[in-house]
């Protein structure tokens, strides 16, 4: 019988493409109120792992169970065509847009839990802002709060703080593991940027050679690209 507080699971799981692994065997369990570093330099397969996290990618063995009803995506950048220009609060409240009435529209719910996920990631001063026109740390907070507006339960983030700079990269960092202990939120952050996510997430683990290891603290690094 799996634990209550289980959001995802994966066991023996094997994902890749055309019929070939690329990672075999993995076993990981991802529960509630953990915040989660998944760590490998780029080929090491974290994207897969994503993918297959996220069940867009079918397991070629094993198996996936999503124990969770609302898991969410933040991705590591958003192109939003420049011929809709859109506000941040237009970003943030498309994330609640599986709550729309039989009209068409928003409801009134939706829209403040929009407004209350600006204000708590410290965007409501740049609501009416074009997300175009912001930093990159700026736009990865909007896209996390666009993630909180559909009320989550399990967050999988794809490089939150590539090609952000220091300061913001710990500010969102910071903000995951507040919400996975406040929220009892499944965040689970994947990223090639071993030592940022090593203190900031509560688990870290690491692919190599194709497997899932979880870090010992403060042992070094030996991901690498699988074979």
């Amino acid at each position: 019988m799996s634990s209550p507080s289980l959001a995802l699971e994966l066991r023996g799981a094997s994902f890749g493409y055309e019929g070939r692994a690329v990672l075999q065997g993995i076993d990981l369990e991802l529960e509630r109120g953990i915040c989660y570093g998944l760590v490998g330099p780029n080929g090491a397969g974290k994207t897969t792992l994503l993918r297959g996290l996220l069940g867009s990618l079918v397991a070629l063995a094993g198996t996936r169970v999503q124990h969770v009803q609302r898991l969410r995506y933040v991705p590591q950048r958003e192109t939003l065509d420049a011929a809709w220009p859109l506000r941040v609060q237009d970003v943030v409240e498309t994330g609640a847009y599986d709550r729309l009435d039989l009209w068409g529209r928003l409801p009134r719910a939706a829209r403040e839990r929009a407004r209350a996920a600006l204000r708590e990631l410290g965007l409501d001063d740049l609501r009416c802002r074009s997300f175009s026109e912001l930093s990159g740390g700026q736009r990865q907070r909007v896209l996390l709060a666009r993630a909180l507006a559909g009320e989550p339960e399990a967050l999988l983030l794809d490089e939150p703080t590539s090609g952000v700079d220091e300061e913001s990269s710990a500010h969102i960092l910071e903000l995951l593991q507040r919400l996975a202990r406040e929220r009892g939120l499944c965040i689970a952050v994947v990223s090639h940027q071993r030592e940022a996510l090593e203190a900031s997430v509560d688990r870290l683990f690491a692919l190599r050679h194709g497997a899932l290891r979880e870090v010992e603290r403060g042992v070094p690094a030996r991901t690498e690209e699988p074979r």
